[in-house]
């Protein structure tokens, strides 16, 4: 089974209004090379700032909500909207992802779990938890060619999300980010390998595209393979990303290296609490 991945990597505008339609540009050239599913990156609407959060927070079902689902059932395509600021009825804000089906129903919908509080000496600083609420629903959602999940950026550094993402039969885990210049030199690469290589699955991850302003992201959107090598990589320009997987690869690698069967749950185990 084979399908066609597009990684949307831009960067957030100012004005809602601008990044809303430049995602849409990005949405329809993706559909008319073929895609299968875009992806967009995290914040893809909202510039990466505590201050902004807020102020860019709409309600499920509100305009960027609407344009992307409309987005998706006009191009046909699956759409994983990146992430958004989400406002619910407690007025508490998320980071948020929903994905939505050709038809433009919901799909799926992912809170960042993991909030990226990090103070590195000499480096980046940043506390989501100043404005946002953590997620706390593990995600997963069926399309024709297999099982996804969805991880938002920092959740990708805790093995164990995404181990719980592959033993739900996720064969993709998809997820957009916006790793600084701090840590996307260090660690994006390697994080995606390692996921990939220890859960036998397909990795995608969709940046923002680097700014010289504000929050300076690294780019390099990516996916890597079963075996745990990058088969696909951009650099730090906007710009888009066309990848086809052949999805019968993660049953040739578990199958030759079965490391999911010969683990020791007499011992240890990951489960959801």
């Amino acid at each position: 089974m084979k399908m066609r991945l597009a990684l949307i990597q831009m960067a957030a505008r100012q004005r809602k209004e601008e990044s809303l339609e430049t995602a849409e540009h990005f949405i329809q050239k993706a559909a008319a090379e073929g895609a299968d599913i875009a992806v967009l990156p995290e914040m893809f609407n909202c510039p990466y700032a505590n201050e902004s959060f807020p102020l860019y927070a709409e309600p499920e079902g509100g305009e960027s909500f609407l344009r992307m689902s409309e987005a998706a059932s006009g191009n046909r395509i699956i759409l994983v909207s990146g992430t958004m600021p989400e406002r619910d009825a407690a007025a508490r804000i998320y980071n948020t992802c929903y994905v939505f089906g050709r038809d433009g129903d919901l799909l799926a919908k992912h809170r960042k779990m993991h909030l990226f509080d990090i103070d590195i000496k000499g480096g980046q600083h940043f506390m989501e938890s100043e404005t946002l609420s953590a997620g706390n629903e593990v995600t997963v959602f069926d399309t024709e060619f297999c099982r996804c999940g969805i991880e938002i950026c920092y959740d990708i550094r805790f093995p164990e999300l995404a181990r719980l993402t592959a033993d739900a039969g996720a064969k993709l885990i998809v997820i957009p980010a916006a790793f600084n210049m701090t840590t996307g030199p260090a660690h994006w690469e390697l994080s995606f390998r390692a996921r990939a290589l220890d859960n036998q699955v397909f990795m995608a991850g969709c940046s923002q595209a680097r700014q010289e302003a504000g929050y300076i992201s690294y780019g390099n959107s990516l996916v890597t393979s079963p075996w745990g090598d990058v088969i696909a990589r951009m650099d730090e320009k906007e710009g888009m990303m066309i990848t086809d997987i052949d999805l019968t690869r993660v049953d040739q690698v578990r199958d030759q290296l079965p490391l999911l069967k010969q683990r020791r749950k007499d011992i240890y185990r990951v489960e959801r609490i």
